[in-house]
């Protein structure tokens, strides 16, 4: 069973209906009890005014002072009642009972510090009358010469509950309003809080219909990131959709020509009596194209991790045995954990073609190394052949460009691992190497792993 909403606005809702009832209770209760406190200390403070006047018909012997009481009666309050006993007398006033033991709370009565009318401190006490009526009362012992004697005086529990339950209408109703208005309030918050995701929500519509090419950078400091984030991967997009388009130009360019050559070769009196040939080559042509096709449509965007190391050294081990005639080192410098969010084959091919470019050219060595920095993979393929001049880099990387015209190879090394690299966020910058020759240094996305 689910208890929460799917949906934020619900949940927040549902959260703070929660938290506003309980804070409700909470203050209820509290003022409540500051209330009943207040009202109770009032009270106790008449009480105690009552009871020293109580006090002082006590007689050092023991008696009581009969003659005052109809005197200090006029004084106390309506409804409230006392009782004095001594150890020779005892009288009372409204159906006061003697204090039990249970009215007392099972609270000793503490002594008084000397004799006469230095009294012991007042206590509480809650007790009922002999009518059954609950009472809330205080209590002390005075010592006399005959012994200790008790004075009590208490009031009815009523005229306490009374101004209570007065007040507590009011305030129950004050209460009520304040949790209306803050549902009001939790209301208009939550339309207006979270309109940002609704107007953010439109903006990725926009963008995924084709009516705009990015979000709106305008948002609130919580939402700012995600847009970013979103700008970021809608650029991604189409750069990879541009980088794939491009790639599949590069193919249909190096592909032409021999499939042109061929369909030539075919077309020679005697080559194909019978057809099958030009058939054969037709059939190509047209798969080519349709693959082709489908490659400038889409975009591979797989985003896995893996290990820079690994690849290179199968890499080196391959171009050792290859170029096995050639007396050229090439070493490895790669740390063993780093990995990028590339596909491995495309990864074999951007390192395989810059190396085997290297290799080509060497005069006795070549490196690769890598390393991380800001987010990044930065990959470097360096040799000490005779480089490539700063004028020439950039046509270099330019589609379907052919540098090393001399030699085996199609030439498009440097820009298909150019077009990959852009494909997957990154670049390929060729440089100076510290031997003289290039340097070409691969910018990639370090796999998420390494980034966290």
């Amino acid at each position: 069973m689910r208890l929460m909403p799917r949906s934020i606005r619900g949940r927040l809702l549902a959260l703070s209906a929660v938290a506003t009832l309980l804070a409700l209770i909470v203050a209820g209760v509290m003022i409540g009890g500051i209330l009943e406190r207040f009202v109770v200390h009032g009270a106790d403070q008449r009480l105690d005014n009552e009871g020293f006047v109580l006090a002082s018909l006590v007689k050092r012997d023991g008696g009581i002072d009969g003659a005052r009481v109809v005197e200090i009666e006029a004084g106390f309050a309506p409804g409230d009642v006392w009782r004095i006993d001594t150890p020779t007398g005892t009288i009372s006033r409204g159906g006061m009972r003697p204090l039990s033991e249970a009215m007392l709370d099972r609270r000793p009565p503490r002594p008084p510090r000397d004799r006469g009318h230095d009294l012991s401190p007042w206590q509480p006490f809650e007790g009922d009358l002999t009518d059954g009526e609950p009472v809330h009362g205080r209590w002390r012992t005075v010592l006399t010469d005959a012994g200790p004697a008790t004075v009590a005086v208490a009031t009815p529990r009523e005229t306490i509950t009374r101004p209570i339950l007065g007040a507590m209408a009011p305030l129950i109703l004050s209460l009520l309003a304040l949790g209306v208005l803050l549902a009001i309030a939790t209301l208009v918050q939550l339309r207006l809080g979270l309109r940002p995701l609704d107007r953010l929500r439109d903006d990725v519509a926009a963008v995924r219909n084709g009516r705009a090419d990015r979000l709106s950078e305008d948002q609130p400091v919580e939402l700012a990131p995600l847009a970013a984030e979103l700008n970021a991967l809608v650029a991604d997009n189409q750069a990879a959709l541009a980088a794939a388009r491009g790639t599949a130009a590069n193919l249909a360019h190096g592909l032409k020509t021999p499939i042109a050559t061929l369909a030539l070769v075919a077309g020679e009196p005697g080559r194909d009596p019978d057809g099958r040939l030009a058939t054969l080559v037709a059939r190509l042509d047209a798969t080519v194209r349709h693959h082709l096709g489908r490659a400038r449509a889409s975009i591979a965007s797989a985003r896995v991790a893996t290990p820079i190391g690994a690849v290179a050294e199968g890499i080196a081990t391959a171009l050792r045995h290859i170029h096995a005639d050639r007396d050229i080192v090439i070493g490895v410098d790669i740390p063993h954990d780093l990995s990028v969010a590339i596909d491995r084959t495309d990864l074999d091919e951007m390192i395989g073609n810059l190396a085997d470019n290297a290799m080509r050219w060497a005069r006795s060595r070549v490196v690769i190394g890598a390393l991380a920095a800001s987010g990044s993979a930065v990959i470097t393929i360096q040799d000490d052949g005779p480089g490539i001049p700063a004028i020439e880099r950039e046509r270099a990387l330019a589609k379907g460009a052919r540098l090393d015209e001399r030699g085996e190879g199609h030439g498009f090394g440097l820009a298909i691992a150019h077009e990959l690299a852009i494909l997957y966020g990154g670049d390929l910058t060729l440089g100076d190497a510290p031997d003289g020759g290039l340097a070409a240094t691969l910018t990639l996305p370090l796999a998420r792993s390494i980034q966290q």
